[in-house]
């Protein structure tokens, strides 16, 4: 199993950033893929980014030029840094993790944006 832990989330003004941050423990041998997914209200579940163990990164387009994806081998421990962002971007963010095995998912980080 893969425990995925999110923090970072909370309320901000439009044009504003954040950082969200998710550590992995647990069977993260296998892992190949991390990344941020979001869930508005009423809304499905939809990809931000993704950042593969060899640092090929995926941002939907909606986010290109404002959020940036990154991640820290030693500390197992992925990153979204957020900017210039929107009342459009508010949501629950949720961390992934990709295993052969199957996905895993963390408890989700409420991320709010006043316009």
């Amino acid at each position: 199993q893969v425990q995925l832990v999110e923090s970072g989330g909370g309320l901000v003004q439009a044009g504003g950033s954040l950082r969200l941050s998710c550590t992995a423990s647990g069977r993260i041998f296998l892992i190949n893929a991390m990344g941020w997914y979001r869930q508005a209200p009423g809304k499905q579940r939809e990809l931000v980014a993704t950042i593969t163990n060899g640092g090929t990164t995926n941002y939907a387009d909606s986010v290109k030029g404002r959020f940036t994806i990154s991640r820290d081998g030693v500390k197992n421990t992925v990153y979204l840094q957020m900017e210039s962002l929107k009342p459009e971007d508010t949501a629950v963010y949720y961390c992934h993790a990709a295993r052969i095995s199957g996905n895993y998912w963390g408890q989700g980080t409420q991320v709010t944006v006043s316009s």
